[in-house]
This record gives C-alpha cells, structure tokens and sequence, in this order.
C-alpha cells in the first residue's frame, strides 16, 4: 500500500499535465466536489437513513415501510433544523477522512500505473477495497449521530459516541465494513466512472444536436446512472444501517444477523421490505452525482484557467 501512495510524494504529481491540471489539482477538485455534495444532500441523506432505520418497532418487530415513512416525517415535521443537519459535522469532517483515501487510491492507482484521463475500473475496485477501512468509522459516528433523534430531538454528541468506542477499544467504529466495501465498488464503479463515461456519451449524441449544456448533460447522466446504482446500494445500505444504528454499548449485530433480518422483512413485506427508502435513494442519487459532479468540473475549470493564464500548460 505504501507502494501505491508514493505518488504523493513524486514531483510529477504536481506537474500540470495535458487535460490541463496536476493530479494533485485533479485531487482537490474532487474534494471540493465532495463537499458541495455533502452540504447539499444532506437533508435527503438523513431521511433516509431514518426510513430505513425505522424499519423496527421498540419491541424489535418489522413494520410496514409506510409506518416507518410516518415516523420519519414526525421527525423531520418536529425538529425540521435538527434532522436537516444531523450528521453535517462528520459528513464533511468525512470529506478528508473518507474521499482523501478513497480518491487517493482512485486517482493514485492511475498515477501509478501511468494511465491517463478519467479513473477506471481497476482503479475503482482498488479504492473501493483499499479504502473501506479509513471510511467506515466516519460512516458508523454519522449514523450514530442520528440513532437516538427520534427520542432526544437532538443529535448524539461526537464525544460521547467515541467514548463509548474506546471503552470497546474502538472496534464499534467498524461495524459494517464488509458492506461497506461492496457500498463503495457500487459508487466508485457507478458513480465516479460510469457517470463521467455517460455524460461524455450523452454531450456527444444529444449535446450536438441540441442546445443542452454540461450542466444539463450531467443531469441526464445523473438520472440514467442513479436508478441502477440505487437497486445494486440500497440492500447494502439497509446492512450498514442495521449494523451501523445498533447501540455501541450493546452486542454488535454480525452481517450473517443483518441478512436474516432483512430476509425477514422481506417474508413480510415483500421486495418493499428489502427495499425501503429506495424512491428517496433514488433522489439522493440524482442530487449528490450532480452536486458532486458540478463541483467537481466547476473546480478543475477554474485551475485550468490558473494554468493557462501562469503558462503552466504543456507544450502540444
């Protein structure tokens, strides 16, 4: 691993290369992109996780996707502010702790292995496994965050959640990481390498013949893209949070626990069992690859007009 990162400290990483940034500007602009993302979908994300997390009552029995819908929309009509917000802090705390391995590892295996334009699916499958365990604690304190609003009105204070892991030597933070990983190959395939691939197919065939632009083309690829990478996430989203949501002082719920409970709901309530919070999954989706997406291009347009104007630019 030590090998894959040592493209951080070679000169050329910081050398501006022909698509007219460095790798390390390429770097920063998917962070910042990052961060838009994570400030505006929050909301939609937070939702979510109360859909799914709801999935139970207080005796611990499935109950219908709708009842879980009602209770989180009494949340949200309750403490509008609070619910909006929960998880915000760690989410962009997350943005460094999470996206620079993950994008590390994206874009550092293309640096490494001298390929050049967007990343691809080696270089995703890598960072999806590579990554996995710097982002799962991050993942399970945001969850943890939100776990008891329903009760309090408020989040769980971060110190509170670490102390706890502490006292279990910080295993708790890493509940989770095996879904996690098939979580992250789904978004880095999907998202980061089959939405760019998409859009650029999309400016082709309708750009030219309409008067659609990036911003519009990236929103038709978001929407394609979205749907499928809602049905293959969604499962292992429900795992993380049933994983993930349990309290860290309590017995922690293993992956094989996980299955049999969503097998359960399924026995019950069918695919919408399995399936719960996959309309607002959906949305989420739309939101987060356009807002990441945007930023992203918004960034790199802007380090790219840097370059040009200091001379920086290659020779053709």
């Amino acid at each position: 691993m030590s090998k894959a990162l040592s493209f951080l400290t070679d000169p050329s990483y910081y050398e501006v290369k022909k698509n007219g940034v460095s790798p390390f500007q390429n770097m920063i602009a998917y962070l910042g992109g990052s961060a838009f993302q994570t400030i505006g979908d929050n909301p939609v994300t937070a939702y979510r996780q109360f859909v799914q997390q709801y999935a139970k009552d207080a005796a611990g029995k499935a109950v219908d996707p709708k009842v879980a819908i009602a209770e989180t929309n009494a949340v949200f009509r309750k403490n509008p502010v609070a619910a909006s917000l929960s998880g915000l802090v760690p989410r962009l705390v997350g943005v460094l702790l999470k996206r620079v391995p993950k994008f590390g590892f994206l874009l550092g295996y293309e640096t490494f292995t001298g390929s050049t334009g967007d990343p691809g699916y080696a270089a995703a499958t890598a960072a999806s496994i590579l990554s996995a365990p710097f982002i799962n604690p991050v993942r399970m304190i945001e969850k943890q965050q939100r776990a008891n609003i329903k009760v309090t009105g408020k989040e769980k204070p971060l110190m509170e959640i670490l102390r706890e892991s502490a006292a279990k030597n910080f295993k708790p933070l890493f509940r989770g990481t095996v879904p996690l990983m098939g979580h992250s190959f789904a978004s880095a395939t999907l998202g980061l390498v089959g939405q760019p691939r998409l859009q650029k197919w999309v400016q082709n065939e309708l750009g030219s013949k309409s008067t659609l632009g990036g911003s519009a083309t990236n929103l038709v690829a978001s929407a394609v893209v979205s749907p499928i990478y809602v049905v293959v996430t969604n499962p292992l989203s429900r795992l993380e949070v049933i994983m993930q949501t349990n309290s860290i002082q309590g017995k922690s719920i293993p992956v094989t626990e996980a299955v049999r409970e969503m097998g359960r709901d399924m026995a019950e309530y069918g695919l919408r069992g399995v399936f719960r919070g996959q309309g607002i999954g959906i949305a989420k989706a739309i939101v987060s690859l356009t807002l990441f997406h945007e930023g992203r291009m918004f960034l790199a347009r802007q380090f790219k007009v840097y370059n040009e104007e200091r001379g920086l630019l290659p020779e053709a």
